[in-house]
């Protein structure tokens, strides 16, 4: 029941998302509901196949397509309260990484895997849908630039698959998790902490003047 509905708010946080991309791209209605979709379920579509839960529960399960469905129609028809409400909109998105890294993680330990392992799918599960969004709207993937957003889903779900591995129960673990990986996420964006970026052109020019 607490993966289900932590299931739920993650999926339509990510709808949000997804869909808020498609209308800044000037897409179309179907265009928002689409990508509110593709970023709500592609990373638990990925991670399912990869763990050989198949079909994937997106498939399975009418209420991932309703969530977009709602998410998409909102954000295409009454995007002026989506740009009036943008921190409660990035607040939604951290809280789907939280939840999102949190419930991968889980179901690839039960699927198996090991804690490091199951640590990092359940980072592609939070991050996934964002990464195919961004590309479909013809954005570079905003995790591979210098937000603390990939990192903050990894110190998530390490939390709960080295707790679960020695012994903490999930239901304490999977909570203290999302709670850090949501609150990584936004004490970065308050205090504009970035990851540093390559800077071949400064590389290259000092090392023709060192030669």
């Amino acid at each position: 029941m607490l993966f289900s509905i932590l299931d739920v708010v993650g999926t339509f946080a990510f709808a949000l998302s997804g869909a808020t991309r498609a209308v800044e791209s000037r897409m179309d209605v179907f265009g928002a509901i689409f990508l509110a979709f593709v970023a709500s379920v592609a990373g638990g579509i990925t991670r399912d196949v990869i763990i050989g839960a198949t079909p994937p529960a997106a498939f399975l399960n009418g209420a991932y397509v309703v969530i977009a469905l709602i998410a998409g129609v909102i954000c295409f028809y009454r995007y002026g309260w989506i740009v009036r409400l943008s921190k409660p909109v990035i607040f939604f998105d951290a809280i789907g990484l939280g939840l999102f890294c949190v419930v991968g993680a889980q179901k690839a330990l039960q699927a198996g895997l090991s804690p490091i392992f199951a640590a990092l799918l359940g980072v592609f599960t939070a991050i996934g849908g964002g990464v195919a969004a961004d590309i479909l709207s013809q954005r570079p993937p905003m995790v591979l630039h210098r937000d603390v957003y990939a990192l903050a889903a990894l110190a998530g779900a390490l939390v709960l698959t080295l707790g679960a591995s020695v012994g903490v129960p999930v239901v304490i673990v999977a909570p203290i998790g999302a709670v850090l990986a949501t609150g990584l996420r936004l004490v970065a964006l308050r205090y504009d902490w970035h990851l540093p970026n390559a800077e071949p052109a400064k590389s290259l020019s000092q090392d023709e003047s060192g030669a």
